[in-house]
């Protein structure tokens, strides 16, 4: 049957059914999956040791013919296939232990590459990870050493019979590849055409060339993504007119001259971003990214007093009750001299509380809004919404998120969130969004000090957070599980509530954690704001949580549980006043220990993002965003950069020129995008 590219992989000679369900499990169905079906390394077999020099003690790649072949047993019953090689320097006999079948494989006047250790059994014996025929008796083969790729392989199919699959069939399948980029494009960026980078990732002769395919198919994997994003960007901001705001400085210019201390630099920049996007005709999709404790509040204010001085209604959507009574308290006090009180609704409220808020609302007599998912009922109405601003915005699914701005008239919308991402993941996951990052601290913020400790230590830390709870502070005690029976070895938030009630007896300890019903959890977030709770021990839930001031002290038990940026938003919660500050880490685990001093030494999150990239891997992060998009296979982050910055750029002029990819030339990428992504045909079905 003729091939293409979507034929299952089923119908290839040398699969069959069986093979076909373990190709299966590696996500190979298609023969399409099977030609990016990358190694994921790669043996270098190039640089050949001649057989008489083949020393003991190292790895060697050897090519020689074979002279002899026999099967020993050895006294403890295992047989060992051996064959003697010869090339022109000499002999080197090979040793196969525990393979009796190889004898129907390797033959007497094959021309054979080995790789792997030298040892000595009764003379020089080298032991072969991998081997290769390269000639049959009386064919005269290559003299030189091969790259050997290794697949990702499963159980009843090894990585060598997906060589020997992929090896059998390349041709063919290299012939149904198209590429979709026109030359221009891959000698602007630099990459191979499509056909010669899948036989250099298949069989390449040299490492660089493999490298030089793998770089052309994570250029795709971007370009592809890229491609979405703007896509995205573009219905986001122009298929409906955006509100053009004017600067008329009158409530943003009170607000600047009542605050009650300086913005920092960044602050001024990045509300300037945001003003230029609001006065401009196009509807603003910003991301305001910042450090916690960088002060993204009192950015987002100015961006909702531009709307209100406008004659629009501007409204916060925070994940938590807590955190929106924070926002709404942090508000209260800094627009109290400008005489606008802001409207909070939360689902805790009275029934009559909240139709009050609504009716407010509706009529335009609220004009700074604060609220939770209270805002997105269907029974909320604004009279006239400018701005939404969705805090914490990882926290809410997409749909949450165009739920309010769908309140309005296609308002502005501002995301923010405190989770630092390294630029090449702010283009991957946020590439339909412009970024604005704030890394600097305004003044006034206590330091943080980090340590790493040991079990030995506990004594001496509990009369460190005795001491500090006894001059009127407060500490968080930390933990990654909330009951013992989910790990045996892990000392658990419930059991360690009870134990720190008794060595804290003077003071009261609260728990959290995730199970809690939201007001249990709430009630004791309040009562710990209040300084009612002194010693609040928590699990990870308390992450995005709610700035306690009085809080000096953050104990992390079983710290090399938690990846380096979810520290990084633990230790956050602590240094929001003027107090120093203390952040100790526990493990008993030496392995972790370089990590964890390392997350010690940098208070940049910006930073300590790269490190969680670096150590996490991509695919775990990216997770993070309900995006609909499609995990990386090819490409890392820390050698392509510059294909993404590229890919990005390349994407974004062919959606400038052509926003539905109608035209015939990219007919190949549309097609490609409604394949490959979830969204896809929602994000192309309107031109």
């Amino acid at each position: 049957m003729p091939l293409d590219l979507a034929t299952s992989v089923k119908y290839l000679k040398g699969v069959g059914p069986r093979r076909a369900e373990a190709l299966g499990r590696l996500g190979v169905r298609t023969v399409g999956d099977l030609l990016y079906h990358a190694p994921h390394r790669y043996l270098d077999a190039t640089t050949i040791t001649p057989l008489a020099r083949a020393q003991m003690g190292t790895e060697v790649s050897c090519v020689g013919r074979v002279v002899t072949t026999g099967i020993l047993p050895t006294r403890r019953g295992l047989r060992v296939f051996r064959a003697v090689l010869k090339d022109d320097s000499g002999l080197l006999e090979c040793a196969w232990p525990g393979q009796p079948f190889l004898e129907r494989t390797i033959k007497k006047g094959q021309l054979l590459l080995v790789t792997g250790p030298v040892r000595y059994y009764h003379g020089r014996q080298v032991v072969p990870r991998e081997f290769i025929v390269l000639a049959e008796e009386g064919e005269t083969g290559p003299d030189r050493g091969l790259i050997l790729p290794v697949y990702p392989a499963t159980a009843g199919l090894s990585h060598k019979q997906i060589r020997a699959l992929i090896n059998q069939h390349l041709e063919a399948l290299l012939a149904l590849a198209r590429d979709p980029h026109p030359k221009p494009l891959r000698e602007r960026v630099g990459i191979s055409e499509l056909r010669t980078a899948l036989a250099a990732v298949h069989r390449p002769e040299t490492l660089p060339q493999a490298e030089a395919g793998r770089r052309r198919l994570a250029f795709d994997e971007f370009f592809d993504q890229q491609l979405v994003q703007a896509r995205a960007r573009f219905l986001a901001k122009r298929a409906r007119a955006g509100i053009r705001f004017e600067l008329k400085r009158e409530l943003t210019t009170r607000l600047k001259e009542h605050l009650p201390f300086e913005l920092t630099a960044d602050q001024r920049q990045a509300i300037r971003e945001i003003a230029d996007d609001m006065t401009a005709p196009l509807r603003m999709h910003r991301l305001l990214m910042g450090d916690v404790g960088t002060g993204k509040t009192v950015v987002a204010l100015f961006a909702m007093l531009l709307a209100v001085e406008n004659d629009y209604q501007a409204a916060i959507m925070a994940p938590t009750e807590l955190l929106a009574e924070q926002h709404f308290a942090t508000l209260t006090q800094l627009l109290e001299p400008l005489a606008i009180r802001p409207e909070l609704l939360i689902g805790r409220f009275t029934a009559a509380e909240k139709a009050a808020a609504r009716e407010r609302m509706a009529r335009g007599a609220s004009r700074v809004i604060v609220g939770t998912h209270a805002l997105i009922q269907e029974s909320v109405t604004f009279q006239r919404l400018g701005l939404a601003v969705i805090d914490e915005q990882h926290r809410f699914g997409v749909e949450q998120r165009a739920a309010l701005v769908e309140k309005g008239d296609a308002p502005d919308v501002l995301l923010l969130t405190a989770t630092p991402i390294p630029r090449s993941l702010a283009l991957t996951l946020y590439g339909d969004l412009d970024v604005t990052q704030l890394r600097e601290r305004p003044p006034g913020r206590g330091a943080v000090k980090a340590a790493l400790r040991t079990d030995e230590a506990r004594a001496r830390i509990y009369e460190f957070i005795r001491s500090e709870c006894a001059a009127g502070r407060q500490a968080y005690v930390i933990y990654p599980v909330i009951d013992e029976s989910e790990k045996a070895d892990l000392k658990a938030a419930t059991t360690m509530a009870d134990k720190l009630t008794k060595v804290f007896r003077e003071f009261t300890v609260g728990l959290v954690h995730g199970r809690l019903r939201a007001e249990e959890r709430d009630d004791t977030m309040r009562a710990f704001r209040d300084n009612q709770v002194h010693v609040l021990v928590a699990t990870s839930v308390i992450e995005v949580g709610i700035d306690v001031a009085n809080a000096t002290v953050m104990l992390i038990e079983h710290a090399e549980r938690f990846g380096l940026a979810q520290l990084h938003q633990l230790r956050g919660r602590v240094g929001r006043g003027s107090a120093p500050s203390h952040c100790i880490l526990l493990s008993d685990v030496p392995e972790a220990a370089t990590r964890l001093e390392a997350f010690t030494k940098t208070t940049d999150g910006f930073r300590i993002a790269e490190l969680d990239l670096q150590e996490r891997g991509m695919g775990e992060l990216a997770g993070a965003r309900q995006s609909g998009g499609m995990a990386l296979r090819y490409a890392d982050f820390g050698r392509d950069l510059d294909l993404l910055e590229a890919s990005r750029r390349a994407a974004a002029g062919i959606i400038e020129r052509d926003p539905a990819l109608t035209r015939p030339e990219h007919a190949v990428y549309r097609e490609r995008i409604l394949q490959r992504y979830e969204r896809g045909f929602e994000l192309f079905r309107v031109g």
